[in-house]
């Protein structure tokens, strides 16, 4: 026994006391018993334990448990005591394994027997220790021999037992002697009432099997496979009856590696359960009792299971989940088993622990993993499934935030199970959540931020495609947002990602079609969503799908070809669908036609050439717009795989083969549709002369064919083309023969070139040909009548795009380079001697009115070809009392050409004289220049028009007739009389009341009359005579309408009479000028004459209206510099007005970041002004005061290159020349123009315009408004004041760039001591005879 020095030695078992000096060592210690110091160690403490006290102290029965536990304390602490336990393993270790073992069989002190327990856990988890194999041996024997019996202190051993197996230095298989009576006694153990018990034994049989099966013990492994069907039995019942987790425990590990090793399977197999009826009969021991009661094994491990599956220990659940894993996972294992399991709610009790997991990462995996064992029971799981389906939607939200989660396939698996089988089990809600995973599943996929499994990927297509069959996806809107995105994030995650699996295409398309089909449904065709939906999938297909199809079709599977296809075709189905069209026309333009033959080459088999032709069909369906791809159909059988192939057989003979004529049918309409979308199937050498021979040898039956105006028309489309790429690429030799039939068919037998598509090419060819002039008169005249009812047909394809037939025939005429405008000339000529219906006249002037709008310079090709002498003998048709229902047509006709033809070509037409004399004729008898006449109206826009191109010599004697025309003269004078005597209730007067509606005709008829005077009565016109007041001259023969009538008109009258009246005035004065500067003569108008309309326009060159005060500012500027010639500017030295233009110029341009562009022209009227004061021989002196150094040098820091003009650059060199300058300033201006011209170098010589609003044609009668409007913005754009923006950029920077250089030859003669004071020529006339506009230009001088 174990005792310290101090203590006293008061029993017989106490150890003798040391010697109180601590360095005093006894050389024979012995205890208080007289027993040897051999069997006695001295602790560090000084203490001397003697083995013999220890173990005689342990094995008495009678010893009290206050000794025996103080003598295990005393033992483990010196065991903490390396010296000690150092010395005590290799010399005495063996004293202690039979006291020990027998005290732990013999003592009922649970605290006791857990201090003996860890003393020999201390013993033999010690290093270099080896003692635990005799404490194994020892124990081991005692539980084989069964001597305890099953006590408490049965349980104590059983633990200890536990605790050595689990000791990783004891070889337990060398040191049990008898495994087989160990093993059988655990076993029969686990049927005692104590849970206790049975806990311990179960954990030493889980540790003794593993180490069996890990050391592959054949003698233990052969004892447990004897043992393991009654083990089973016995332990499924400890289990089933246990509520306790660690027994549970236990219990389940045992299991497991029961089931690891495959032995359940093998209980089960050799088990009498698995016996049949009939073999019972075989083996009279075998009672019908036993059959049956065997096969509740499967029952029994069900419900037993289910203890551990509702606990609440989350590992006992796992090892749980793990063992009916590794148990249903057996090879051997029956399905019978896994059918039992879910008959008995086992997948009830996994879909709770799902809901109650709160996503914890090895719950959800362990579950998952049987879940997708019990799919196998298809029947009885998926409808367990629907009860646990909130559960698996619970558990896709974090497996589809994990990237490349374990279990995401059978997640997924679950999910779409239970949606495809019950497709009413999903909710509204549900069905959001769902399909809100998946495509953040599919974005983070495409996006590479988490990977996915290709059957996951293949699943969640799956799933989408389930979800569109229940009947809440139509009830969530916003699920139609999540399909979207995930179309769009599937398809590009097939076609983009690096690694992609190659079959994902297959899976994306599928869920492609299967959204289109379910867009396309009957049920849901017109919804909204749906219609959304649809255009999604198209524009997939269109934006990503084809342009990858296209480019990688070498690399696509025909499976995958051939679903692409499939897709593609259920698009073109939906024939009426404006989308459907689109993309149709998207696939020839990418040659689709070519990339089928390829496709067809790539694979040629049965099933790709069925797909291929019944999409060429669909595709000839929808941009045909008829339904002409029957003829492919038709044929599918009969047709070859190659385009040559089929050139072959188109020239063939097939008058007495209908199977051959058929292919031919649809060999020339392949053919055709795919060359008016310029996709090339063959040479053109060899297609002529396939075509050529298919003519000659079929020249029979084409006379049948023709009344099939379509089918004809693919022959003289095709043929057509290839001739024309003939002319135009290369010359080969062709059949006359062929041609001759051709040419006599069309001339012979009716056809209708609108009932079917052509190409351009081919059109403009057939318009070349002179021998077909009858037909194609016939064709025009089918053109006409389709364009008078308005039923156009776009069957013309060039130029990349689809047209109406009328819109490509009004191009050839434009391009003069074939017979469509002489037949179009000649065809109404003979109408009008025939004297022909009107309706037939009426559709042929509509074709006219209707080519010229398309295209403006088709009016030269007519005027050339003769359309005045047709217009003329349409004229001498009509009566004066009977004008016929053609004649406001034909004035349409009139105004419409000459509104956009070319002066040049009018020079030399005589033709159109006498028909203004007509028109004349006509105004003077209805005397229409006042009252509203829609057809009066129009006349006299014809007469402006043709007074506007006499200005450049053309129709010079009908404008002569025109102003001379007294009736004429006399109606627009009587107008301006009326309207000026309104006075201020002008304003009233708007542009649609009579004096309005006359005002805003009659006056640009006079503004045109008098640009007109100077050519048609050149010099005799006295420009004079229109100042000063009307009562002192004499009746004129010509329109006089005197200034001061305008000045009241602009005072007075409406914006648009303002703007007409202005544009007026300064087209007088503009006259007057060059009159005095080319006769040196002198104002006889008085000065109060003057006065008057220099107040008025004063005032105006603020108007709102830039035009209006840009012309006021002009005309004030001459008079000023009239007046400046004859010394009457004296009152400009004290008007304020004068001075309050100049100033509010001045300051606006030098305020700080004003003077753009926009704001310069603003004041650009201004500027015109103040210039002519600076020219002035006697200038005003304030304005030296209002152009000071400060006002100046803000002006000039304020230019940039984009505010600096013409007008700026011309004040400022006034300025110059008013010595208003200093030499600082001047520096700064130059170094400002050096910026402008460095930038325009920089910029080039780019052309850019400013887009004026195109002027569309008059198509009615009744449309005398637009008429109105047109003359006005004609008359604007050749006024000399206009500011429109049509002049080109480089053309107004070259007119900056003169100015600029003037300004440098003045600035260097004047630094030579030379002043230039030479009175320069403001504006003068420059006319343009080139401009197809006809617009004439004012190039304003200094």
């Amino acid at each position: 026994m174990f005792f310290l020095d101090s203590q006293e030695q008061d029993s017989g078992h106490l150890l003798h006391q040391s010697m109180a000096d601590p360095n005093y060592q006894s050389p024979s210690p012995l205890c208080a018993n007289g027993h040897r110091s051999t069997v006695s160690l001295r602790s560090d403490q000084g203490g001397l334990f003697c083995f013999i006290c220890f173990s005689n102290l342990v094995s008495d029965s009678r010893v009290p448990t206050v000794h025996i536990s103080y003598a295990l304390h005393q033992l483990s602490i010196a065991l903490s005591e390396p010296i000690f336990l150092r010395t005590l393993l290799t010399s005495h270790i063996h004293f202690l394994v039979s006291p020990l073992v027998h005290a732990l069989s013999s003592i009922d002190d649970a605290p006791i027997a857990i201090q003996i327990m860890d003393t020999i856990s201390a013993l033999c988890s010690a290093e270099g220790s080896s003692i635990g194999e005799d404490f194994l041996e020892r124990i081991s024997d005692q539980l084989s021999s069964g001597a305890l019996g099953w006590s408490r202190r049965q349980l104590h051993m059983l633990h200890c037992f536990g605790v050595l197996m689990s000791c990783g230095n004891i070889d337990v298989n060398s040191h049990i002697r008898d495994k087989e009576a160990l093993v059988c006694q655990l076993v029969e153990g686990l049927q005692l009432p104590s849970e206790e018990i049975r806990g311990e034994i179960l954990f030493a049989l889980y540790k003794f099997s593993a180490l069996q099966f890990t050391e592959q013990n054949v003698d233990g492994i052969e004892i447990l496979s004897s043992l393991c069907p009654k083990l089973l039995c016995l332990s499924l019942e400890a289990l089933a009856k246990t509520q306790r987790d660690d027994v549970r425990l236990n219990c389940v590990a045992l299991l497991t590696i029961l089931a690891q090793q495959c032995l359940l399977s093998n209980s089960y197999t050799n088990s009498v359960s698995s016996m049949s009826l009939d073999e019972v009969d075989d083996d009279p021991m075998q009672t019908t009792e036993t059959v049956v009661a065997k096969p509740c094994l499967n029952v029994l491990f069900a419900e037993a299971i289910k203890g551990p599956l509702l606990s609440t220990d989350s590992e006992v659940q796992i090892r749980a989940l793990d063992l009916i894993f590794h148990y249903l996972s057996q090879e051997s294992t029956p399905s019978r088993q896994i059918q039992v399991l879910v008959e008995e709610n086992v997948a009830d009790y996994i879909f709770e622990i799902l809901r109650l997991s709160e996503c914890k990462d090895q719950v959800i995996n362990s579950c998952l993993r049987v879940l997708d064992l019990f799919y196998l029971a298809e029947h009885s799981f998926r409808k367990r499934l629907v009860i646990g389906f909130p559960s698996v939607i619970q558990v896709l939200h974090y497996v589809g935030q994990v990237p490349c989660h374990p279990f995401q396939i059978q997640t997924l698996k679950l999910i779409s199970s239970c949606i495809s089988d019950f497709p009413g089990i999903a909710s509204s809600s549900q069905v959001q959540e769902i399909a809100l995973v998946l495509k953040r599943m599919l974005e983070r996929y495409y996006s590479q931020e988490m990977g996915l499994f290709a059957d996951a990927f293949a699943i969640i297509c799956s799933v989408f495609v389930s979800l569109l069959k229940t009947p809440s996806f139509a009830e969530t809107p916003d699920v139609l947002t999540s399909l979207q995105e995930s179309l769009r994030h599937s398809i590009l995650a097939s076609l983009s990602l690096p690694e992609k699996d190659p079959t994902q295409i297959l899976h994306a398309v599928y869920l492609l079609s299967e959204v289109y089909a379910y867009c396309t449904a009957p049920t849901s065709i017109n919804k909204t969503s749906c219609i959304e939906l649809r255009h999604c999938v198209i524009d997939v297909c269109a934006s990503h799908l084809l342009p990858w199809f296209l480019a990688d079709v070498n690399e696509v599977s025909e499976e995958a070809t051939l679903g692409i296809m499939e897709t593609f075709h259920s698009i073109l189905l939906q024939n009426p669908d404006i989308q459907a069209k689109e993309f149709a026309e998207m696939l020839v333009s990418a040659d689709w036609f070519s990339f089928s033959f390829g496709c067809l080459g790539n694979f040629s088999t049965p099933k790709m050439k069925q797909r291929v032709y019944l999409m060429l069909s669909s595709l000839v369906d929808v941009l045909l717009e008829q339904k002409t791809g029957s003829h492919i159909r038709d044929a599918i059988p009969c047709l070859p795989t190659d385009p040559q192939d089929l050139l072959f057989l188109l020239g063939q003979d097939s008058s007495n083969n209908q199977e051959l004529a058929s292919c031919q049918s649809a060999a020339l309409l392949i053919f055709h549709t795919s060359w008016i979308y310029n996709d090339r199937l063959a040479d053109d050498k060899l297609a002529l002369a396939s075509l050529e021979q298919y003519i000659i040898l079929n020249r029979t039956s084409l006379i049948c064919a023709i009344s099939d105006s379509p089918a004809m028309l693919h022959l003289v489309n095709l043929y057509g083309l290839c001739r024309s790429h003939q002319n135009e690429r290369y010359q080969i030799s062709y059949s006359l023969e062929a041609e001759r039939i051709l040419f006599h068919l069309l001339n012979e037998y009716d056809w209708d070139l609108g009932s079917s598509y052509i190409h351009l090419e081919s059109l403009k060819w057939l318009f070349q040909q002179e021998s077909i002039s009858k037909s194609l008169t016939y064709q025009i005249q089918n053109i006409s009548r389709r364009n008078l009812i308005g039923n156009e047909v776009h069957n013309v394809y060039g130029d990349g795009r689809q047209r109406s037939l009328t819109y490509w025939f009004a191009k050839l005429i434009s391009e003069g380079d074939n017979y469509a405008a002489i037949l179009l000339v000649n065809l109404l000529e003979q109408l009008a001697e025939k004297g022909e219906q009107d309706t037939n006249v009426i559709s042929i002037l509509n074709l006219m009115i209707k080519v010229v709008s398309i295209s403006p310079t088709a009016s030269n090709h007519l005027i050339m070809n003769g359309i005045g002498n047709a217009i003329h003998k349409l004229v001498c048709g009509f009566t004066n009392s009977s004008l016929g229902t053609s004649f406001t047509t034909l004035l349409l006709l009139i105004f419409n050409i000459l509104a956009s033809v070319q002066p040049g070509v009018l020079i030399n037409d005589e033709s159109l004289d006498a028909v203004i004399i007509k028109l004349l004729n006509y105004l003077r008898l209805r005397d229409t220049a006042i009252t509203q006449n829609h057809e009066g109206m129009v006349v006299i826009g014809i007469l402006s028009l043709v007074l506007y191109h006499s200005s450049d010599g053309a129709l010079v004697e009908a404008s002569r007739s025109i102003v001379l025309n007294s009736h004429l003269v006399s109606a627009i004078n009587t107008v301006v009389t009326v309207a000026c005597s309104k006075g201020p209730a002008l304003t009233q007067y708007q542009d649609e009341t009579d004096i309005g509606e006359a005002l805003a005709f009659t006056l640009p008829l006079y503004f045109f009359s008098l640009r007109s005077l100077q050519i048609v009565l050149a010099g005799a016109v006295d420009w004079q005579t229109f100042f000063g007041p009307s009562s002192n001259l004499d009746t004129l023969p010509v329109v006089c309408i005197h200034c001061h009538n305008f000045c009241r008109l602009m005072h007075f009258g409406t914006p648009q009479i303002k703007l007409i009246a202005s544009c007026c005035l300064l087209e007088l004065f503009t006259g007057l000028s060059q009159q005095i500067d080319i006769k040196r003569e002198q104002l006889r108008c008085s000065s109060s004459y003057l006065k008057s309309m220099k107040a008025v326009l004063g005032g105006l060159v603020f108007c709102d209206d830039i035009r209006v005060a840009t012309n006021s500012a002009l005309c004030l500027s001459m008079i000023l510099g009239w007046e400046d010639m004859e010394g009457r500017t004296e009152m400009l030295k004290t008007s304020s007005w004068y001075r309050f233009i100049a100033e509010e110029m001045s300051v606006s341009l030098a305020m700080p970041c004003s003077a753009s562009n926009t704001f310069v022209n603003h004041h650009k009227p201004a500027v015109y002004v103040t210039v002519a004061m600076l020219r002035l021989k006697n200038k005003p002196a304030w304005l030296r005061t209002v152009f000071d150094e400060s006002c100046i040098s803000s002006m000039i820091q304020n230019l940039n290159g984009m505010n600096i003009s013409r007008e700026i650059v011309i004040l400022f060199r006034e300025l110059m020349l008013a010595e208003l300058l200093n030499s600082e300033q001047v520096t700064k201006l130059i170094r400002a123009f050096q910026e402008f011209k460095k930038q325009m170098h920089r910029n080039g010589t780019r052309e850019e315009t400013v887009e004026e609003q195109v002027q569309q044609a008059i198509s009615s009668i009744h449309d005398h408004g637009d008429v109105r409007n047109y003359l006005i913005q004609l008359m604007v754009s050749n006024s000399f004041g206009r500011t429109s923006g049509s002049e080109i950029y480089t053309e107004k920077k070259k007119q900056v760039l003169d100015e600029m250089e003037q300004f440098s030859k003045l600035l260097s003669t004047r630094g030579n001591g030379v002043t230039d004071t030479t009175l320069c020529k403001v504006y003068t006339r420059k006319r343009n005879k080139t401009n197809p506009n006809r617009e004439n230009c004012v190039e304003e001088q200094t």
